[in-house]
């Protein structure tokens, strides 16, 4: 493709399906280069329609395997399929540290299958601030299912919930204390909890203690359940793996009952609220540092909080009185 192309040129072919352009567009907005507005603003009416599947939990559960299992079912069902890997990030060059083709590699040569790794760059939740972005240019490449797969990042990544329609929690056995002590959190994180490796000692503990939380949860008349699923998406022999069909028909049931519930609208509802949300806050941080860059106030600001002059809430409320005088 040649470098020099328009941004029309790019979603031109971004909506024809061609993966270079996804791939561009993709650099472009994770960059935030001049053009990202104006790319999103093209391609937003093309967007809306995939299945976001979130898929979460601690690193070493197994979560790219279960990926690998569920791409290979929706690609039997002629789906195209986009994944978003988000990654740890490089210190020093803020890229992903894990490749998407090393994990996911036997999809390399599927057209139907588009995958990109994105790198975190410090934002907690497990989710890069580019996700966003990155989904709708999937759907708008064609993609009728949309996998996020988050880093390992442990209990703190519990942002999938704003971003995809059904949410996928990966545990493993011997995870009994922090089942316990996610007992709070657990249903507002989950609609499927997935027992993987459910081969390994001390699985049917851990499978009840998982079943023991849902059945002591409240849920409304008419709400979804969370319901668990044992799987084993690693073994030395096909017929040895277990649940990943078990999974994908749950899968299926959940995305069913929110379109017949027409819980849907509201979860996208609340999904581009979220986003605004995120949105203004950069856009805001943008807009003061920018005001601030080459006044020396910033140093001034640091300096005097260090030395308990100031505090930084006063701070903030300072900076905001001055470049933006409109709020009061």
């Amino acid at each position: 493709m040649k470098k020099n192309l328009s941004v029309d040129e790019m979603v031109k072919r971004l909506l024809a399906g061609d993966r270079r352009a996804a791939a561009r567009l993709i650099t472009l907005v994770e960059d935030e280069m001049d053009e990202h507005h104006e790319v999103m603003r093209q391609i937003f009416p093309h967007t809306g329609q995939a299945m976001i599947l979130g898929i979460t939990g601690a690193g070493g559960s197994g979560k790219s395997s279960l990926t690998d299992h569920l791409i290979h079912r929706f690609r039997a069902r002629g789906k195209r399929v986009g994944v978003v890997v988000v990654d740890p990030s490089s210190p020093f060059s803020g890229g992903a540290f894990l490749g998407d083709r090393i994990r996911l590699q036997s999809h390399s040569q599927d057209d139907g299958v588009y995958i990109r790794s994105l790198a975190s760059r410090g934002y907690l939740g497990g989710l890069s601030r580019a996700t966003y972005d990155v989904i709708r240019i999937m759907e708008a490449m064609g993609n009728e299912v949309i996998i996020v797969e988050t880093l390992g990042a442990g209990q703190d990544e519990i942002d999938i919930i704003h971003i995809a329609h059904t949410c996928l929690l990966v545990l493993t056995p011997g995870m009994g204390d922090d089942i316990q002590a996610m007992k709070a959190g657990i249903m507002e994180i989950a609609d499927i909890l997935v027992l993987n490796k459910a081969d390994l000692d001390g699985a049917s503990t851990s499978l009840r203690h998982l079943q023991g939380v849902l059945s002591a949860a409240r849920c409304d008349e008419g709400e979804w359940i969370p319901r668990v699923v044992s799987t084993v998406s690693v073994a030395d022999k096909p017929e040895n793996l277990k649940g990943i069909d078990e999974l994908t028909a749950i899968i299926g049931e959940h995305q069913a009952h929110l379109r017949k519930t027409r819980t849907i609208e509201q979860l996208k509802f609340e999904r581009v609220e979220q986003e605004l949300g995120l949105i203004f806050k950069d856009e805001l941080e943008k807009l003061i540092f920018k005001s601030l860059k080459g006044t020396g106030k910033k140093k001034e600001y640091i300096a005097s909080i260090l030395e308990r002059k100031n505090d930084p809430y006063s701070v903030v409320g300072e900076v905001l009185r001055t470049y933006l005088p409109s709020r009061e």
